[in-house]
């Protein structure tokens, strides 16, 4: 059977040399006689392959020294909570910017967790573009910034400057635009992302944070949830999800061998253009609600001119090989998730395919 253009929002497409390495060394991993999934999470073999796939972050993203490169378990959502655990002290709080679903979750959680407050959002505007930085109300004394930098949902992302926050840390989490582009790692004190949806699969995250946060997080919360647990022990405090890991780093072996974050990064913004291309050109049956300054290269949302007309095409699209392109429960409509992953092929394809259904089924 050909395989198929997947679309699904994550867990999400993967390349196809890291899949077929993986099927190569599936049986025998470098002539041990076992499969990685079988060694032990403490051997030597399985620590090459970890190190290998923490140093190819440090090396894709130019992570300074001063930060640690984890790689953790209970994705992102378990990070909405973590992140205030060890970085929101008594008596402080930390400030939230709002621009899509994910981000009210953790907001949800830090206010379980201690005392947050908002310091920005774009719900009135149904989060139809992120936030301008003379809109933010921040806090000078905050323990944190939290924001998300692309909303999957929303399909919306802060494609130009991030929030400043001076000297008060700028925590964001990056589960579904990670690695597609080059970004100042210091302008973050940390980094949290979902492997899913660009860089492997489901099972593990990966957290790249500033190590003061970690000496100066806190000792009041359980040993597991602290991050100086997992730094102090290269991750491995416990049974790490060696497989999960193996896949990073061979997605990240695939990112190095295409070219890096320039090569990939051009890639997608070409991949971005045409879709949006086709929608705008065809705006009187294909419509974006997100604001042109703000949509998403990663997620690129739109609607039909009727819910029948949608469903008609997710169901079309899926016989002729396109998959995953219905829009999260929530909002409704059409999601193409162009994650890395995606060849250009597969949006030259699509595009076709959108512009054909749109001639051949008027509203």
């Amino acid at each position: 059977m050909a395989r198929v253009f997947n679309f699904n929002p994550g867990p999400a497409a993967l390349p196809l040399a890291a899949l077929e390495r993986a099927q190569n060394e599936f049986t025998d991993f470098k002539g041990t006689g076992m499969s990685i999934l079988e060694h032990s999470h403490r051997g030597k073999v399985y620590d090459a392959v970890h190190n290998e796939a923490i140093g190819l972050i440090r090396e894709l993203l130019d992570v300074p020294e001063d930060y640690h490169v984890l790689f953790l378990q209970g994705g992102a959502s378990q990070q909405f909570a973590v992140v205030p655990m060890n970085l929101l002290p008594a008596g402080k709080s930390a400030d939230y910017i709002l621009t899509g679903a994910w981000g009210k979750k953790a907001f949800a959680e830090a206010q379980v967790v201690g005392t947050a407050r908002l310091a920005g959002s774009t719900a009135e505007e149904k989060f139809t573009r992120v936030t301008k930085q003379q809109e933010l109300s921040l806090d000078p004394a905050a323990a944190y910034v939290h924001f998300t930098s692309n909303e999957t949902i929303h399909g919306v992302q802060y494609l130009d400057a991030f929030p400043e926050t001076g000297n008060v840390p700028l925590v964001c989490d990056m589960s579904s635009d990670f690695l597609w582009r080059k970004i100042d790692v210091r302008k973050f004190g940390l980094i949290y992302a979902g492997a899913q949806k660009n860089i492997g699969p489901s099972g593990v995250t990966c957290v790249l944070v500033r190590k003061d946060l970690v000496e100066a997080g806190r000792t009041d919360i359980p040993k597991i949830f602290r991050y100086k647990t997992q730094a102090d022990e290269n991750s491995l405090a416990n049974t790490a999800p060696t497989f999960a890991i193996y896949m990073v780093r061979n997605v990240l072996l695939w990112l190095k061998e295409f070219g890096g974050l320039a090569a990939i990064e051009k890639q997608n913004r070409e991949k971005a253009k045409l879709l949006y291309g086709l929608i705008d050109e065809k705006k009187g049956y294909y419509k974006c609600p997100v604001s042109p300054e703000s949509r998403s290269v990663m997620n690129i949302v739109f609607r039909l001119p009727t819910p029948e007309l949608e469903a008609k095409l997710i169901a079309d699209a899926a016989a002729a090989g396109f998959v995953g392109l219905k829009g999260h429960r929530s909002v409704g409509g059409i999601r193409v998730s162009a994650y890395n992953a995606i060849p250009l092929e597969g949006i030259q394809k699509l595009v076709a395919y959108l512009d054909d259904f749109a001639s051949k089924n008027k509203a």
